[in-house]
C-alpha cells in the first residue's frame, strides 16, 4: 500500500517531534515511531538544556569558547555560533509549548553548572528534564490535527533512484530521497511511504555497545539506512561515554546519574575511599567527560575493579534530595542512600557526537532529505560534546530544517513509480537465536576493542570479527522475511563499521578518540 505525506518524519524524539510541530501548519506530517512515542534518548535526558540566560554574567562568546574547547577546536564554529546564537529564542519555543523549567524564588531560571561550562547556564526541571520536554512536546503533538502518530512502524530503507533501477554511488551528485519502506510491526506488513520531505531524527548507537544509557532502541537506524543509500556520513569516532552511569549489573540500559551530581558538589572515589581526579586534571570531578570517563576507566583497568564511587554524603541531605529525586529514588530502591552511601559508577556509551554530515540549514548530502538530533553530524560537537549542548542543537536545527523545507516545499512533488516492497523467495526466519546471538556479539566486540581506549591492534581485530557477522547477517537477511530485529542487527553492523573505520582513519588521539598508538600530545 502507498502512503503520502508532505513530511515523513522518521523519529520521534525532541528533534522529530519540535520539527513535526513546525512544519504541521503547513502540510500533512507523518510521525513514525518505532515503539511508543516516549522511548526516544531525550526522555532520559536527565541534566538539562544549555542557553544564555542570564546575560549579567553570561554571554554567547563564553558559550561558543566553552563549546570550542569542549569539542577540542574540531567543532564547526559556524554550527556553535548558530547553536548558541540561536538558544534562547528556542527556549522560549520550548516553554510555549508547556515545558516548565525550574526558577528560584525570584522567578529566574534555576541555572545549573555542568563540566566545561565557564558559567551556570544548564535549564533544567529537578533531574528529569528530558522527560518533562517530551512530555510537553507530545501533548501539543497530540493536539495538532495534521499530524499522524504512527507508534510501533519501523523504516527499513530510505527510497531514491536506486528504486527506479538506477545505479547509485558515493559519487552520484543529484542522489534524492523520496520518502521510506516502512514496517508496520503489528502486522509485519511494509508500505511504501512518500513524501515530498523525509527527516531523520533516529537518534543515537547506544545499543551497539554492552553497556549504554541509551534505551534500546538506540540502534543507529537512521545513520545505516542513509550510509547505505550512498549518504555522508562523518565522525562516527566520536562515541561519548558518560562517566557515571550506576553500576547494577544486568540493568540494560544503565541508569544515568547526571553530571548535574559533579557539579553540585560529587566526588569520584576508588572502593578504598580515596579521591583519584586530581591525579588526571585540575578541574578534578568537574573534568569534561572524555577526561572523567578515560581517568576512571584507567582506575578501574589498573586496580582490576568493575566500578568507582560517586560521593555526595558530604552535601546537605534535604538539597539532595530536592535536587535529583528521581536518582535518589532509583538507588534507594537499590539499598543505596545517597545522603549516606556512595554511588557506584562507572562509564556507559551515551552519545555519538558525529553522524549523517549536514549543513546549517540540516539538509544532509541526498536532496530533500534532512537528518536532525543524535543521528546528524552538525559539527556543533567536534571531537567531544559539551553537556547539555545536545537537547538545544536538535531544536535548533530542527527549526533550520523547517525553515528551509518550507522555503521549497512547493516546488516539490512525489515520486509516484516506486514500486512496492518485494519479498519474493524469502521465508520466515526459524531460528531467532541466530540474530540474538549475533547482537550479543556486536556489542562484546564494540565494548571489548572500541570503547573508550583504543589501539590499531584493537580496531584491527574488531574488523576482523565484525566482517564475519555483516556477512552472515546479510546473508540471512537475503534469505529471510525483513523483521524489526535482523533490521536492527543489519543497522548495528552497518554503525560498527563506521565507527572502526572512521577511528582507523584518525591518526591521532583528539576529543573522544583515543588511541595508545597515537598518545596526545603533552600541552605546552
Amino acid at each position: 500500500m502507498v502512503h503520502k505525506f508532505d513530511f515523513l518524519v522518521i523519529g520521534s524524539g525532541i528533534a522529530g517531534m519540535s520539527f513535526a510541530l513546525k512544519v504541521a501548519e503547513k502540510g500533512k506530517v507523518a510521525l513514525i515511531c518505532k515503539t511508543g512515542l516516549e522511548e526516544a534518548n531525550t526522555y532520559f535526558a536527565q541534566g538539562g538544556v544549555a542557553s544564555v540566560t542570564n546575560l549579567i554574567v553570561d554571554n554567547f562568546d563564553k558559550h561558543i569558547e566553552d563549546t570550542m574547547i569542549a569539542g577540542d577546536w574540531l567543532s564547526d564554529r559556524a554550527a556553535v555560533e548558530k547553536v548558541v546564537r540561536n538558544a534562547p529564542r528556542q527556549i522560549k519555543e520550548l516553554i510555549s509549548w508547556g515545558v516548565d523549567f525550574d526558577k528560584d524564588e525570584k522567578g529566574n531560571f534555576d541555572l545549573h553548572r555542568e563540566g566545561g561550562h565557564s558559567e551556570f547556564r544548564i535549564l533544567h526541571h529537578k533531574d528529569n528534564t528530558g522527560a518533562e520536554i517530551q512530555d510537553s512536546l507530545i501533548n501539543a503533538i497530540h493536539q495538532h490535527p495534521n499530524i499522524s502518530v504512527l507508534e510501533n512502524h519501523f523504516a527499513i530503507e530510505i527510497l531514491t533512484q536506486h528504486h527506479l533501477g538506477k545505479t547509485v554511488t558515493r559519487q552520484t551528485p543529484d542522489i534524492e530521497c523520496y520518502g521510506a519502506y516502512i514496517m508496520n510491526l503489528k502486522t509485519g506488513k511494509i508500505d511504501t511511504y512518500l513524501s515530498k520531505v523525509t527527516l531523520m531524527a533516529t537518534g543515537g548507537i547506544g545499543s551497539v555497545y554492552q553497556t549504554t544509557t541509551n534505551p534500546l532502541v538506540a540502534t543507529g537506524d537512521g545513520i545505516a539506512m542513509v550510509y547505505r543509500a550512498k549518504g555522508t556520513v562523518k565522525d562516527m569516532e566520536f562515541v561519548q561515554f558518560h562517566p557515571t552511569a550506576l553500576y547494577h549489573p544486568g540493568d540494560r540500559p544503565s541508569f544515568l546519574i547526571t553530571e548535574a551530581m559533579r557539579g553540585y558538589g560529587g566526588v569520584l572515589r576508588t572502593l578504598d575511599g580515596k579521591e583519584f581526579m586530581q591525579k588526571y586534571d585540575k578541574r578534578l570531578s568537574l573534568a569534561p567527560r572524555d577526561i572523567v570517563a578515560r581517568a576512571i576507566k584507567n582506575e578501574m583497568d589498573t586496580r582490576g575493579e568493575d566500578h568507582v564511587y560517586l560521593d555526595v554524603t558530604h552535601k546537605n541531605p534535604e538539597e539532595t534530595k530536592r535536587h535529583f529525586p528521581n536518582i535518589y529514588e532509583k538507588c534507594l530502591s537499590l539499598g543505596i542512600d545517597i545522603t549516606k552511601d556512595y554511588i557506584p559508577v562507572a562509564p556507559a556509551a551515551h552519545y555519538l557526537c558525529g553522524g549523517i554530515q549536514v549543513d546549517l540549514d540540516a539538509r544532509s548530502s541526498i536532496h530533500r532529505l534532512y537528518a536532525v538530533g543524535e543521528c546528524s553530524c552538525t559539527g556543533l560537537h567536534g571531537g567531544n560534546r559539551l553537556a547539555s549542548n545536545s537537547l538545544i542543537e536538535a531544536v535548533v536545527y530542527a527549526d533550520a530544517a523547517a525553515q528551509h523545507s518550507l522555503s521549497i516545499l512547493d516546488s516539490l512533488g512525489y515520486q509516484e513509480d516506486i514500486p512496492e516492497w518485494n519479498d519474493e523467495g524469502t521465508r520466515s526466519l526459524e531460528e531467532m537465536i541466530l540474530i540474538t546471538q549475533s547482537i550479543k556479539e556486536v556489542g562484546e566486540i564494540m565494548s571489548t576493542y572500541v570503547g573508550i581506549v583504543r589501539s590499531d591492534l584493537r580496531l584491527k581485530r574488531a574488523w576482523d570479527r565484525l566482517d564475519i557477522l555483516y556477512e552472515e547477517t546479510e546473508d540471512l537477511f537475503k534469505r529471510s522475511v525483513a523483521s524489526k530485529e535482523i533490521c536492527e542487527l543489519r543497522n548495528m553492523i552497518n554503525v560498527g563499521y563506521l565507527i572502526m573505520r572512521q577511528a582507523m582513519e584518525r591518526k591521532e588521539s583528539r576529543g573522544l578518540h583515543y588511541t595508545l598508538d597515537y598518545p596526545p600530545k603533552p600541552a605546552d
